[in-house]
């Protein structure tokens, strides 16, 4: 049976480090955005009427319920779970000892608590993802961590079982990705031009991303192509049962995620993609010659490479016939979408059922390999016993979650309900708040198509101005600022402004949150904004407005004497606001952001906190808030490596 020991820990550890950025990222965000003098105070989302504590949790599951027994109000307990979640992924993420099935259900439980009251900052793809991946990894997990001079050979035969829907997630999440952008009917996709305008319209792009986007228009249409190749054709072949085939998969799926990260800040995203492709790969992948030594495979790795060539040979025959490239009398490559919509449709209501079952055969493959394994291979009565009953129950758990995963993955398209299980439909809308399941599929739409629309804030002291401009740390705003490197951390108002910036201020009612508190200087909410290049940095504004842009990076020709950017203003996106303006305190009231007008006055309840706890929160607060965001994300990482390498010499010289 193939071993995956080494593998399974590499997913583990992998998965600590996006936790550990998933926390971090977020706890440096809860005063501004959740704090009770924040944008959206995460208090409006625990008033319950229930009385006892179980219903409580029954109508919102979260532990922020636990606060006034132990002394807290919810802002400073949200900073307790956050801190947890930094010290158990930091844990993980230095010692494989910590990395236990415990361990991770405390991570899931602590980010799912915080999802809970997340409201519009928390509902992105990558939080879902996260806790999906996170539930996972609770079953993949060991129960308790067994040292070197304990653990047996191999790993146990139910590990393949539960690792196997580490990829089953995987392949949901890239051939959903893919589908939608097609299924959607956009015209940048379907004309292999939306690279041209990704780089420049994304929310947050990268210096690289200028670069990118120079590129020639037929590399660019060609790089779109390939993306669908990656995204839909590629996929499939995660199942296929030769190593080597998934292996090339495996490699080129990390460099469409690299490719990502280099020109655009998605955050722990990526790495966590790139940490779920570890389900690809196996231990020989890693110690082949060890794993290989005294066997007589010659034959079999020639037959293994014929079969890689001859699939990808056909993955590439197909590219070029699906996509039409060829080489135009000017010397350069073009490339078209060959098929249409209604060809599309055929066959992607043949792909849904085929991929389910699909799967379910390598399931079934795997499950017969682990419990042979468990006959053959596992020495004594009681351990083949014990060995066949807990692969039975990973079984079980497996085929579960694959059978409730099918609910949303069959939407892709009609002919999915076909492979749906009716008792399944059942179990997923009972257990759909909790997300172990999701329905995937980012930019399904390319926006920006005129130009990247860009909401910019302008205070005044006068109505009639002049208007002076607040500064975000890192969405474009300043034409001359240089795009940021940003990711892993992920600053949320930043990209929830991108969205705002695609509808109406009606559409984002917490952009009223926003506006009252910079005309009343929340120092909290002003820390999430570019704090260096506060036009009002002694007393706020008395006026307010928004102003919509559209925004282009400047061509090659101009860069290099000019700014990155260039826009041109569209008009008004919402009107002039003042702090006393009897609409926007009517608003924030039925938000109930703010108390009712008979109850007037400080929203603030950290009298309920106790004294020692709230002096040494604040003083952990303290200290963070004078490192910038992402660098305190990758200092934190950076101490972990050290921790490692210091641990890792330490042990080696210790058994010299």
């Amino acid at each position: 049976m193939t071993q995956i020991r080494y593998t399974r820990n590499l997913f583990l550890r992998g998965m600590s480090i996006v936790y550990l950025f998933a926390f971090t990222s977020f706890y440096v965000q809860i005063p501004g955005l959740y704090g009770n003098n924040g944008v959206l105070p995460a208090r409006t989302q625990l008033d319950s009427k229930a009385k006892t504590l179980s219903a409580r949790i029954h109508t919102k599951p979260t532990l922020l319920w636990l606060a006034p027994y132990i002394g807290l109000d919810t802002e400073y307990m949200m900073d307790v779970l956050a801190l947890l979640g930094i010290f158990l992924a930091f844990t993980g993420f230095v010692s494989q000892k910590f990395c236990t099935a415990p361990s991770f259900a405390g991570l899931w439980s602590l980010y799912y608590s915080l999802y809970q009251v997340g409201q519009t900052f928390m509902w992105f793809q990558w939080d879902i993802l996260l806790l999906e991946a996170g539930f996972l990894s609770i079953l993949v997990a060991p129960l308790r961590y067994r040292s070197y001079s304990r653990r047996r050979a191999t790993a146990s035969p139910s590990d393949s079982v539960s690792f196997w829907l580490v990829r089953w997630l995987l392949f949901r999440l890239m051939f959903q990705s893919g589908v939608v952008k097609l299924t959607s009917g956009c015209p940048t996709w379907w004309g292999l031009s939306a690279l041209s305008i990704h780089f420049e319209s994304q929310c947050i792009p990268t210096s690289l991303a200028w670069y990118a986007h120079q590129l020639p228009t037929w590399f660019l249409r060609l790089s779109t192509a390939l993306t669908f190749v990656i995204e839909i054709g590629l996929p499939l072949l995660f199942f296929f049962p030769v190593r080597s085939v998934r292996v090339v998969a495996f490699f080129c799926q990390v460099f469409l995620q690299v490719a990502i990260i280099v020109t655009g800040n998605y955050n722990f995203f990526n790495l966590l993609t790139i940490v779920l492709c570890t389900s690809l790969l196996d231990d020989e992948f890693f110690y082949r010659r060890r794993l290989q030594k005294g066997r007589s495979n010659a034959w079999s790795g020639i037959i293994s490479k014929l079969v890689t060539l001859i699939v990808y040979g056909a993955v590439l025959y197909a590219s070029y016939v699906f996509f039409s490239i060829r080489i135009s009398p000017s010397q350069i490559i073009d490339s078209d979408v060959a098929f249409t919509k209604h060809e599309f449709d055929w066959a992607l209501s043949r792909a849904v059922p085929a991929s389910v079952y699909i799967a379910l055969g390598s399931l079934a493959i795997v499950v017969g390999e682990a419990i042979s394994t468990c006959i053959l291979d596992v020495p004594g009565t009681f351990g083949k016993v014990s060995s066949i009953l807990s692969t039975l129950f990973y079984t079980s758990a497996a085929c579960f979650i694959f059978g409730i995963s099918t609910i949303p993955y069959s939407s892709l398209h009609p002919a999915g309900n076909n492979t749906v299980i009716p008792a399944f439909r059942y179990w997923h809308s009972r257990l759909d708040h909790l997300h172990l399941t999701n329905s995937y599929g980012l930019f399904r739409r390319m926006t920006g198509v005129g130009g990247r629309p860009e909401v910019i804030l302008e205070g005044s002291n006068h109505i009639d101005g002049p208007w002076l401009e607040y500064n975000f740390q890192y969405k474009p705003g300043n034409v001359n600022s240089t795009p940021p490197f940003v990711a892993p951390h992920q600053p949320r108002l930043d990209w929830q402004m991108w969205f705002a910036a695609l509808g109406t201020y009606h559409q984002n009612p917490w952009l009223m949150s926003l506006a009252y508190r910079l005309l009343n200087g929340q120092p909290e909410v002003l820390q999430l904004l570019d704090t260096s290049q506060n036009p009002f940095p002694t007393k706020p504004p008395k006026y307010l407005k928004a102003s919509l842009y559209h925004y282009h990076f400047t061509p090659w020709s101009q860069r290099w004497s000019g700014p990155w950017w260039k826009r041109e203003k569209v008009g008004e996106y919402f009107p002039i606001f003042s702090r006393d303006h009897p609409p926007l305190l009517d608003y924030l009231r039925n938000m109930k952001i703010l108390p009712p007008a008979s109850q007037h006055g400080a929203t603030d309840s950290s009298s309920q906190v106790a004294p020692w706890l709230k002096a040494l929160l604040d003083r952990l607060r303290y200290l963070v808030s004078h490192v910038e965001s992402s660098l305190l994300v990758w200092s934190i990482f950076s101490a972990g490596c050290a921790i490692i390498t210091t641990t890792g010499t330490s042990s080696a010289a210790t058994r010299r």
